[in-house]
């Protein structure tokens, strides 16, 4: 099977659509500052695995050369398209998954996680995908929510993913330690906050985690 032929069997159109609407509400509750400091000091050559709408792309430092935006649903990548137009660094916007990424061994200064890897189908293989394309000692910079420390919390979030979240919300997970994965994958973690953030007024805070790793 190729990488486009993968690509096209991702296709979450209600889920595109909502998380596209809630783009002004989660800017609004204050995401962009989360973005800047995730995309903060980077240069050179960066991948961006699930690109989505394109939200990070306004915010990329001029120092970065080229970034290649990895979007397998396709009213994201759409999005992602039209949003690419007025970035201040040159983007590329490609059909593609985690699993498979469209980028030669070691090619890549960084790597972006943002969001996405709560909903791929296998982290461990995205994991190892983002480690393949990076240089040695290359950069994975990571905004991802993760499950709670608190057990009743993280109780409910594993109740949910077994049952009804992942199929109306575009395949995502909530009780994932994504953390935890990072750094099982050979990465190792330089910097990592942890925080509660909701990306809208009726939507509950959920535990997120903003970091730097970088590739042993």
């Amino acid at each position: 099977m190729t990488q486009q032929q993968t690509a096209e069997k991702v296709n979450h159109p209600f889920f595109a659509r909502i998380y596209i609407r809630m783009t002004s509400t989660r800017r609004s509750h204050g995401e962009d500052e989360y973005r800047k400091r995730l995309l903060a000091g980077l240069s050179g050559d960066v991948i961006e695995v699930g690109a989505g709408n394109g939200l990070n792309f306004s915010l990329y430092p001029p120092e970065v050369d080229a970034v290649l935006a990895v979007e397998p649903e396709p009213l994201l990548r759409e999005a992602a398209l039209r949003e690419a137009e007025n970035a201040p660094v040159e983007i590329e916007v490609v059909a593609g998954v985690a699993a498979a990424l469209p980028a030669a061994d070691a090619s890549q200064d960084a790597a972006i996680a943002s969001l996405v890897l709560c909903s791929v189908s296998d982290p461990e293989q995205a994991l190892a995908e983002l480690r393949r394309v990076l240089k040695p000692c290359g950069e994975l910079r990571f905004y991802e929510h993760v499950v709670s420390n608190k057990r009743f919390a993280a109780r409910l979030q594993r109740l949910a993913d077994a049952t009804f979240w992942p199929r109306v919300a575009g395949g995502c997970h909530l009780a994932r330690d994504t953390g935890a994965a990072i750094e099982a994958a050979g990465f190792s973690v330089e910097r990592i906050e942890r925080f509660p953030f909701s990306p809208g007024a009726i939507v509950p805070s959920v535990p997120h985690i903003l970091g730097i790793a970088r590739r042993n």
